[in-house]
């Protein structure tokens, strides 16, 4: 409950944030990332869990950190200077909402 509850304040924090920076022409988004393989997964979690982690996401694996770069590259980019207030998830199809 609390994580999901502070997935939904960072989007509304996002949204919040782009309306009022727009004029300034600073944009705000957020990335959301599904189950990503990171140090901190065999190190905070039961072996069990680990040995199942992203299992449960459509592609039926955690995700690697490379495979969010792009979502980042993208919103830095000067071709995303129209975008703001946007949640980009990278989830592997796994529903973030």
């Amino acid at each position: 409950m609390a994580y999901a509850t502070t997935k939904g304040a960072i989007q509304n924090f996002t949204m919040g944030l782009a309306q009022l920076l727009a004029d300034k022409e600073i944009r705000a988004n957020c990335v959301a990332p599904g189950p990503i393989w990171t140090p901190l997964i065999p190190s905070t979690m039961p072996p069990e869990a680990v040995k199942n982690f992203g299992e449960n996401a459509p592609f039926g694996r955690a995700g690697q950190p490379r495979e969010l770069a792009s979502a980042y590259v993208m919103l830095a980019s000067d071709e995303s200077s129209y975008t703001t207030g946007a949640t980009v998830a990278v989830t592997g199809g796994r529903p973030f909402i």
